[in-house]
């Protein structure tokens, strides 16, 4: 936080989290959504004793198992879009800050590709342009600070098992170090950070 607001670096579940913070608190200022949900995901949000949203739940009838015990999380999440799920979705309309919106494209844990656009599509619909979204090809779930070993697999906690997160050692290498440096970039910008404050440690 500095004067200009707060800025928040956000992953998978703590993604739909930082969309409600941005919707309904105005000092949010940038928010960092990386392969998140648009909507808010697993149970219903309140604020000051408030029901803000309600959750979209799980599917766990289409949380697929492999041949290594671990599971595959994708595609037990409900299509926001449809009409059971939009009381869940973010309004993201009306917020007054921005947002990087990342996505991995061999996420194995959300369908954070189809929700990215779907937040891209709806901003631009209502004439908005605080937004930059950045997509990364054979990367996986855990997008994380560079220069770690990728996780590929470990235990998922609302699931209680191990589960796969996708990505090439490679593409998600890479896509890491790029990554880095543009949510220093994305905060610098929109909270007016200077950049002795940020420079990069590694």
């Amino acid at each position: 936080m500095n004067s200009k607001g707060v800025g928040i670096v956000s992953t998978s579940k703590a993604g739909d989290i930082a969309l409600s913070l941005a919707a309904f608190v105005r000092s949010v200022k940038a928010v960092v959504w990386i392969n998140g949900c648009s909507a808010n995901a697993g149970l219903p949000l309140y604020y000051k004793n408030r029901q803000l949203l309600h959750g979209l739940m799980f599917d766990h009838k289409k949380v697929f198992s492999t041949n290594s015990g671990a599971v595959i999380y994708k595609y037990a999440m409900p299509d926001p879009l449809k009409t059971e799920g939009r009381d869940s979705l973010v309004p993201i309309e009306r917020a007054c800050g921005s947002f990087l919106f990342v996505a991995s494209e061999d996420d194995l844990n959300w369908d954070s590709k189809a929700y990215m656009e779907n937040m891209v599509e709806r901003l631009t619909h209502n004439g908005k342009e605080n937004f930059e979204s950045v997509c990364y090809p054979g990367a996986g779930h855990l997008l994380e600070p560079p220069y770690g070993p990728l996780c590929s697999s470990c235990m998922h906690h609302f699931a209680r098992m191990p589960a796969l997160w996708g990505g090439e050692p490679r593409a998600h290498a890479a896509a890491e170090v790029h990554l880095w440096r543009k949510i220093q970039e994305f905060l610098r910008t929109h909270l007016g950070c200077e950049a002795a404050q940020t420079k990069p440690k590694l």
